[in-house]
């Protein structure tokens, strides 16, 4: 018998430390949880597989653009709803909750800035905003870059990255944009000046059966999906399999789509080389 009787034991229960959210993402590539600043610092890369994440349009311009020397150009012009577009959401409030969410006035960013002490005029589709897909909005926007690119003689810098294709919220008023803005490109092109189209994952349907496809040189960052309708549209569509890696930036520069692939890390650099070049 216990000469003080049955010993005591008081439970304590340690709180699990709580981890701030937002601190690590999982690669879509290759599953590997990333640190988020580790994954900023290497410009929104993958370090171990070197799956490219997606980048909103002002990102794209800070890591393109000589710092502070971007002057942007008709940051107030807004969609409207020509058709009245109903759905199980409107067309004004997907417009309103991509605003809200993304900071943006429409999925498209344009205006002229140095590139390593070069004047450029570039514009850079965001695939955040309804998918970056082309209504009349985007293809104002980029014609008058286009046309005022044409005006002072300068070269032409366009980024892609649009999901969504032509907008189908807006009819025939978003299809019109692929017409317009390719006019505005033969006009450029008369005038000698260089235009470079930059595709990034994803660029399909309207946006790259227009401008994004018409590039004097067509560069494109590894493992973007380009098309025109998705792979699994052409399958059902065909009733064929698919070869490996179609409609891929590897596979289209494999057959003569593109011109080159370039690391995002390398991409300014490699820029900057092919104006040197084309001017």
């Amino acid at each position: 018998m216990a000469l003080f009787g049955k010993p005591k034991y008081t439970i304590v229960r340690l709180k699990k430390k709580e981890i701030p959210e937002g601190l690590w993402t999982k690669c879509e590539e290759c599953s590997e949880t990333l640190y988020n600043k580790t994954i900023e610092e290497n410009l929104r890369v993958c370090s171990k597989c070197g799956f490219h994440f997606p980048l909103g349009a002002n990102e794209r311009i800070n890591m393109l653009l000589d710092k502070d020397s971007f002057r942007e150009h008709d940051a107030d012009m807004l969609s409207l709803d020509p058709l009245d577009f109903k759905g199980p959401k409107t067309y004004k409030d997907k417009l309103a909750a991509d605003q809200l969410s993304t900071g943006l006035k429409d999925a498209v960013i344009s205006g002229e800035g140095m590139l390593d002490n070069k004047k450029i005029i570039i514009a850079v589709t965001d695939s955040r905003f309804i998918m970056g897909s082309m209504g009349s909005v985007v293809g104002e926007k980029i014609t008058r870059a286009i046309e005022i690119a044409t005006k002072n003689k300068l070269a032409l810098i366009i980024v892609s990255g649009s999901g969504g294709g032509a907008r189908m919220y807006e009819g025939m008023l978003s299809l019109m944009q692929m017409s317009k803005t390719c006019a505005a490109l033969s006009y450029h092109r008369k005038a000698k000046l260089a235009y470079i189209s930059v595709l990034t994952n994803p660029t399909m349907g309207g946006v790259m059966a227009s401008f994004a496809g018409v590039g004097d040189i067509i560069i494109a960052e590894p493992k973007a999906l380009i098309g025109f309708a998705g792979p699994r549209v052409i399958e059902q569509t065909i009733r064929q399999k698919l070869p490996s890696g179609f409609q891929r930036s590897e596979f289209l520069l494999e057959h003569g789509l593109i011109d080159m692939i370039v690391q995002r890390k390398n991409l300014k650099a490699t820029l900057n080389q092919l104006l040197d070049y084309l001017s």
